[in-house]
């Protein structure tokens, strides 16, 4: 069974950093597109960062400058490093792992696997 493994969330204060990492199990990530997702409490989910078997990377406009997305081939690993973190970065992470891009003319894609999330929040 395919697995999703999130960690790295917790509590930091404004202009802070953290790194999220989405572990897989009984499967390699090299060939899926991963992306990171976020859902604050009375909101939607919305897509933050995706990164394709390709190499290419999408962030939405919010978190552009702030965070990187990157693959880690030897941890088999999809990492986003959060800096200069705002409140409004206060959320529960997902990570889902994609069989076809997550990303298609512009439209989110949803992912065939879901990691169980970690929390993030942002607040002094």
């Amino acid at each position: 069974q395919v697995q999703l493994v999130e960690s790295g969330g917790g509590l930091v204060q404004p202009g802070g950093s953290l790194r999220l990492s989405c572990a897989a199990s009984r499967f390699t990530l090299d060939y899926y597109a991963i992306g990171w997702f976020r859902q604050a409490p009375g909101k939607g989910r919305e897509l933050v960062s995706v990164f394709d078997w390709l190499g290419g990377e999408y962030y939405v406009d919010s978190v552009k400058g702030r965070f990187t997305i990157s693959r880690d081939k030897l941890k088999n690993t999809v990492d986003l490093q959060m800096n200069s973190l705002k409140p409004e970065d206060t959320a529960v992470y997902y990570c889902g792992a994609g069989n076809g891009a997550l990303r298609v003319d512009g439209r989110n894609k949803e992912p065939n696997y879901w990691g169980q999330g970690t929390q993030v929040t942002v607040s002094s």
